[in-house]
């Protein structure tokens, strides 16, 4: 379960960030994962909840933004969406010349803090 050390992480970036200014408490974090991350949604919450006891985080909002997996068939020229980041195939065209747009990696985009 690699969500456990993906949240460690998260949390130490939102601490790190927190003692930048006078924070009682961060209240939010809005998270964007990639569309082939590989992570479970609810595993994250799950560890997200665990890992910020008795921190400043505790009882921290975890808001998940999920990337489609957006890209760009060449050979028949059509956004299209992959359903799986092992099968780069065009669904329309059965292609192969494809530019991904998505990515693999999870990005805190915001926290809120009193």
């Amino acid at each position: 379960m690699h969500e456990i050390t993906l949240c460690q992480n998260a949390l130490e970036i939102m601490l790190q960030q927190a003692a930048k200014h006078p924070v009682k408490k961060i209240t939010a974090v809005w998270i964007e994962l990639g569309a082939f991350s590989c992570v479970e949604p609810e595993a994250l919450h799950f560890c997200f909840d665990m890992v910020c006891r008795e921190t400043l985080a505790e009882g921290c909002q975890l808001h998940l933004i999920v990337q489609d997996a957006h890209s760009w068939c060449h050979d028949c020229q059509k956004n299209i969406e992959l359903m799986n980041p092992s099968v780069l195939l065009c669904p329309q065209c059965g292609g192969r010349n494809l530019r991904i747009d998505a990515d693999n990696g999870m990005t805190i985009k915001r926290l809120e803090i009193e």
